[in-house]
């Protein structure tokens, strides 16, 4: 039987020692700028799945990817054994690393947004002073009954 509860605290517990770990633990450089966001363990309780994302050494500079992925690569068996001390389960989860691509689907999403709000404002300011191109109503309005009296007299 599957306890979500245990599964989602492991899994709380593990992002905080995998997070202090690289902090204060791991000597490797290529991990200065790695911070994990979340992870997810499965129902068993054997795999685990940590998120992390990492920063640029500033804001126009892209994130060193694939030196973070090596260097939590080469760092899995002792985060690994860390885990297992600290949380005290009988079998300690395997552990695989997966960069969270949220932030920057974020970023990317705010700013295709930005760029649609400078488009309706030069839209807007475009609309101020326009006019309908055809009648003021193009809609076809239904007959009247005055039409069908005429209709009807004239017959």
């Amino acid at each position: 039987m599957v306890d979500q509860a245990r599964a989602r605290k492991l899994a709380k517990r593990i992002s905080q020692i995998v997070a202090s770990a690289i902090e204060h633990e791991v000597k490797d450089p290529r991990l200065a700028r790695v911070t994990i966001t979340d992870t997810k363990v499965t129902g068993d309780l054997h795999d685990a799945v940590v998120y992390y994302t990492v920063l640029g050494e500033k804001l126009d500079s892209e994130p060193d990817y694939a030196g973070a992925a090596m260097a939590l690569e080469s760092a899995k068996g002792v985060l690994r054994s860390m885990v297992g001390a600290q949380t005290g389960v009988r079998f300690t989860p395997t552990l695989a690393f997966m960069t969270d691509t949220v932030p920057g689907e974020a970023l990317r999403m705010e700013e295709l947004l930005a760029r649609a709000r400078k488009r309706d404002e030069k839209v807007a300011k475009i609309a101020i002073g326009a006019e309908p191109a055809g009648e003021a109503d193009p809609y076809k309005a239904p007959r009247e009954d005055e039409d069908v009296e005429d209709a009807s007299e004239s017959s």
